[in-house]
């Protein structure tokens, strides 16, 4: 987490309006931190990228809504997660538009555990429910922190489970962290923050602005290893956080249900375009076990070993695979150049698919043959 004076340098960037990952990652290309490029001059702050608006904007900063960012983040428990802090998911680092920092309240080692998402209907049925709270409970206890997204229905029903199964859960919020939206959920957001965590990529003072919830969803699914659709509808949002999904590389699952019901067809057609279609919660533990291992293994350890190691093993393996005579990886690191490259050009130009591209590129990254770059791209050492 960044010292006081650092944290107020990245809430200047965090609070920058329209300061997105594009321009951010050629201020990374520039400077080597954000001391270091809000001392810059404004020649060079324009030469990496930034416009009169923004570079305005990062020498007068808005000192009230940047008080109150500081003043939250005083109170117990919270925190401020950048890019560069070894707590930022790793997953979500990878994605094109990766969130500049995050703000936490509760347990900042949650976000570095292997996830998986529940996401479905706001107004679920009773047996959606049922299937919610029962994955949950099952994957939690396997291990995974479930991650979802405070919603009412099938959110509120795995975040529960997870607690039930004495496992931890995160929630990703689509409003500042000094709120909990729906209101109704404020007991189970504090159950939430005491074991696992509560993130948001927006301020404190921010409300639930309609956009707000497709920007939380592509973070929902950019921390997670794979996404689990319990119920929708064909206009649910979980389609949107299934589609984020699949762009990101991640498993699709669907839990199929009756024709007669209107919040299967969302799953159903998941499972037409290629989700994968489970039954138990077992079936998603095996298809997510080998990445998470090595989540597990690797990056978990570097931070805070566990004391009391889950149920499934997944802190077993810590060791990297052999890569030297791998074909596949040959081709991978052929594929990037020493200078930053987007990972969907490393996928078009391996001809790997993205799932396997995501997993071989956390391994090179582990094994410092390569570096992660912000905005999806990465360079090769060597």
């Amino acid at each position: 987490m960044p010292a006081p004076e650092q944290a107020r340098q990245w809430l200047t960037l965090v609070l920058a309006d329209g300061l997105g990952p594009k321009r951010l990652a050629g201020l990374y290309e520039h400077f080597s931190g954000p001391g270091e490029w809000l001392s810059a001059s404004d020649t060079e702050l324009a030469r990496a990228g930034l416009s009169a608006k923004h570079i305005r904007q990062l020498r007068h900063p808005d000192d009230e809504r940047l008080e109150r960012c500081l003043a939250w983040l005083e109170g117990d428990d919270r925190w401020l997660i950048t890019q560069d802090d070894p707590y930022y998911p790793p997953l979500l680092k990878r994605i094109p538009d990766a969130p500049v920092a995050l703000f936490v309240t509760g347990l900042p080692e949650t976000l570095v555990s292997p996830q998986i998402a529940i996401v479905g209907s706001r107004n679920a049925t009773r047996g959606g429910l049922d299937h919610a709270r029962s994955f949950a409970s099952t994957l939690a206890r396997a291990g995974f922190v479930i991650t979802s997204g405070l919603a009412a229905g099938i959110d509120g029903a795995a975040h529960q489970g997870a607690l039930d199964g004495g496992g931890r859960t995160l929630a990703v919020a689509g409003t500042g962290l000094d709120q909990v939206y729906p209101a109704r959920h404020r007991d189970l957001a504090r159950e939430i923050a005491a074991s696992g965590a509560l993130v948001s990529q927006f301020p404190p003072g921010f409300g639930p602005l309609p956009g707000n919830f497709p920007a939380r969803n592509r973070i929902i699914s950019g921390m997670s290893l794979g996404v689990l659709v319990v119920e929708a509808s064909l206009k649910s949002g979980s389609l949107i956080t299934a589609r984020l999904a699949n762009e990101q590389g991640r498993e699709v699952f669907a839990i199929p249900g009756s024709v007669h019901n209107p919040l299967s067809r969302g799953c159903h057609r998941l499972i037409r375009d290629g989700a994968r279609l489970v039954e138990t919660a077992d079936e998603v533990v095996e298809e997510l076990a080998p990445l998470a291992q090595e989540l597990a293994g690797e990056i978990e350890h570097l931070l805070a070993p566990q004391p009391n190691p889950v149920a499934t093993g997944l802190e077993e393996s810590t060791e990297l695979p052999h890569m030297e005579n791998d074909p596949e990886y040959s081709r991978l690191l052929d594929a990037i150049g020493f200078d930053p490259t987007p990972v969907d050009v490393i996928i078009e130009r391996s001809q790997l698919t993205p799932a396997a591209v995501s997993s071989m590129l956390l391994m090179l990254e582990l094994d410092g043959r390569i570096s992660a770059h912000a905005g999806g791209r990465y360079s090769r050492n060597a």
